[in-house]
């Protein structure tokens, strides 16, 4: 691996004009990122005390930065090249999704912008969208702006997989949030397909009626259909299939796309939930019970504040009335 990665670093050194040890930079980075995440600048103290002390100073890992970040397609690309060499890649199945990253700063810059933080803070943000294969490895990433919607992360990224990495049979596999009917529609080709989660909840009310229905459902591997009613009734029936997972699909065709929807039930996730609706009440139970005064301000509060909004959209209609008399 290492003899296979000098020639690129070679070229990388000669395009750039630098002299530093791009390999050496890169190693050091990495382990200190394994053994303690920190700051470039906390990094270069912990490599001091290495075993191998570094060849290169701490401009030389802030110059390679750019370095890595310019050539950062080629190096991905290269190391999944590098990587079959090694193993066998799962590229059959991918897995993408996207995460961001926040910076305790309040000016936008560059590709620090204000956006939807997974963490909800209040803070600019630098989004990553990565693709792992089958066996869960990653395979490529791309850093944008923190107010890009993510869903038009997705194809771009896919693309270069395309033609850099020379993907071709695949399944890619997102949750809802990257499910736009565009990226779908980009995997619905001959060698692609696409796998993601649906909210039942955002189903149109016929599809809604079907998947919520008791009857119909399916146990793989058996013939006929199964009444999810008589688990309720009947212990023994409970006590079987209790680990069982019940499935019904069907296809629909919506917008020139034809897809198959797959709704599962399964005894255990209905006890899981229920055991968590349960200890959310008893929570509940227990505050009004130690504090009630407290929750009769919150209810007063709440109610009055219904009031006055109420009152202010009655006094806006009054004034609309008034204005247009």
């Amino acid at each position: 691996m290492l003899s296979a990665w000098i020639p690129l670093r070679k070229k990388i050194a000669k395009k750039h004009k630098f002299t530093f040890d791009l390999n050496s930079i890169l190693s050091y980075l990495l382990y200190a990122r394994i053994l303690f995440p920190a700051s470039k600048l906390a990094t270069m103290q912990l490599v001091k005390n290495f075993l191998e002390q570094p060849s290169f100073e701490l401009q030389h890992v802030y110059r390679a930065l750019g370095v890595i970040a310019q050539e950062s397609d080629l190096i991905q690309s290269e190391l999944y090249k590098n990587s079959l060499k090694v193993a066998d890649r799962n590229t059959h199945i991918l897995y993408y999704d996207c995460t961001n990253f926040f910076f305790e700063i309040e000016q936008e810059e560059g590709l620090r912008q204000y956006g939807i933080s997974k963490e909800h803070r209040p803070c600019p943000i630098v989004q990553m969208g990565l693709f792992m294969d089958g066996d869960g490895i990653p395979l490529a990433f791309n850093i944008s702006p923190g107010n890009t919607n993510e869903q038009v992360t997705l194809t771009p990224l896919e693309d270069k997989l395309l033609q850099d990495f020379k993907l071709s049979r695949l399944v890619v596999c997102t949750d809802t949030g990257l499910a736009s009917t565009a990226n779908r529609k980009f995997n619905d080709k001959k060698d692609r397909a696409f796998i993601t989660t649906q909210s039942i909840k955002k189903l149109k009310k016929s599809l809604k009626e079907w998947a919520l229905d008791k009857t119909g459902w399916h146990i793989p591997g058996q013939k006929g259909s199964f009444d999810i009613t008589k688990i309720d009734t009947d212990e023994a029936l409970a006590e079987a299939y209790k680990n069982t997972t019940f499935y019904k699909e069907r296809w629909i065709n919506e917008g020139g796309l034809e897809q198959r929807i797959v709704v599962t039930f399964s005894m255990k996730y209905k006890n899981y939930q229920r055991s968590i609706r349960y200890a959310q009440i008893e929570r509940a139970i227990k505050t009004v019970e130690k504090n009630p005064q407290k929750i009769s301000k919150a209810i007063r509060m709440t109610i009055n504040g219904s009031l006055q909004k109420r009152a202010s959209r009655q006094r806006v209609k009054l004034l609309i009335k008034t204005s247009t008399a």
